[in-house]
């Protein structure tokens, strides 16, 4: 239950983050800007309807759908960046001589573009957070009165 609990806080803590980085980012400029926006209100939804004793299913469900978004913002963020290669004055010259693997590491590692890879990827993470606050309680096995007792004394008496 504390496990669950601070995987609860987690989330909470990833959603408030996020907000206040896409607030200073003024992440609202565009429609598809606004996407992370109804991402993280879809987030918050599930956590309030988990909390509150909601099905599991659309709890689920809805965290499904804020990791799938958030591991497109991934792809859309990284291969943004990689686009704008060409243009960066420091590769413009040899952005194509470069080998396609540093081509992605740049764009993964903002060496290029401007769009932070990590920004959709902490939203990921926030979703798998909560699918996994989801995930039902192992039951612990009860120790039977000769736990304790070595086999063949077990089964002499």
């Amino acid at each position: 239950m504390t496990l669950r609990r601070g995987l609860l806080a987690l989330v909470l803590l990833s959603i408030m983050g996020a907000a206040v980085e896409l607030a200073a980012e003024r992440h609202w400029q565009t429609v598809e800007q606004l996407i992370p926006w109804g991402a993280l209100a879809l987030l918050a939804l599930a956590l309030v309807a988990f909390a509150a004793g909601g099905p599991l299913t659309m709890v689920r469900a809805l965290a499904l759908a804020v990791l799938l978004v958030a591991m497109f913002g991934v792809y859309a963020h990284v291969s943004a960046n990689y686009d704008a290669g060409l243009l960066d004055q420091r590769y413009a010259a040899t952005w194509e001589t470069l080998s396609p693997l540093t081509r992605w590491w740049y764009a993964v590692s903002k060496s290029v573009g401007a769009a932070p890879p990590l920004a959709p990827g902490m939203l990921a993470q926030s979703a798998l957070l909560l699918l996994l606050a989801t995930l039902p309680r192992a039951r612990a096995q009860e120790p039977t009165e000769n736990a304790h007792t070595p086999e063949p004394l077990r089964n002499a008496r």
